[in-house]
């Protein structure tokens, strides 16, 4: 026979109640996650305080643009890394985490996108549109954070049912967007690519950490 699962007991003004641990399980990924939000928006609080502080070097406006934009492509990976972790580990508790690493990618991209924007350019959407036709760099960053949106708008339960399996295609845009923030960040910085190099190879790895599976599958049925 199998086990029964244990439980747990909540008392509440005198009265016994059970409930099954894996509520407290549910419970615990629960606080994880909101204690990953509360981390991850450390970066942009002390963004914002250095700023309010005058704190962030000649050229408060590119430090916040570069700073959003690193951390956007950091938490990009990590929600890329998650489901290869998991299968190498069997941590199945892993996955609750990818979808609010993937949010949080968002949000920083989007406060990238909106300082450069409102702060570098003030809105001056034809200065905006000449960047985009003369500076690859920020084509490559456009099309990154085009690829985003629908990833985010599309990140609930009820946007899983609509889809269906169209919803696990559309999501590999994820792979997409953050490609074209490593080329992004290499044609910005021109001259010491060490940094997008490493953040490039990272992505080649979880790309191949990705496709082994599948390639295994494809082996097994030929």
């Amino acid at each position: 026979m199998p086990a029964r699962p244990e439980r747990i007991t909540i008392r509440r003004r005198g009265a016994g109640a059970a409930l099954p641990t894996s509520l407290s399980g549910r419970g615990a990924r629960r606080v994880g996650r909101w204690g990953l939000v509360a981390l991850a928006m450390l970066p942009a609080a002390w963004l914002a305080v250095a700023g309010w502080r005058d704190a962030l070097g000649a050229n408060p406006i590119e430090a916040i643009t570069h700073g959003s934009g690193l951390w956007g492509l950091r938490f990009l990976l990590a929600s890329l890394a998650i489901t290869p972790l998991r299968r190498a580990t069997a941590w199945n508790w892993l996955i609750a985490y990818r979808r609010p690493l993937g949010l949080l990618a968002f949000t920083y991209a989007l406060l990238h996108v909106a300082t450069f924007v409102a702060l570098d350019h003030w809105f001056d959407w034809a200065r905006i549109l000449a960047d985009l036709r003369k500076r690859p760099y920020v084509t490559a960053g456009a099309v990154a954070f085009l690829c985003l949106v629908p990833l985010a708008i599309t990140s609930t339960r009820g946007w899983i049912r609509r889809l269906g399996r169209r919803w696990t295609t559309l999501h590999r845009l994820a792979y997409v967007a953050a490609a074209a923030v490593v080329i992004h960040y290499w044609w910005l910085v021109k001259a010491d690519v060490r940094a997008p190099v490493g953040y490039g190879a990272i992505l080649a790895l979880l790309l191949l950490a990705r496709a082994a599976p599948v390639a295994r599958r494809r082996g097994a049925t030929a």
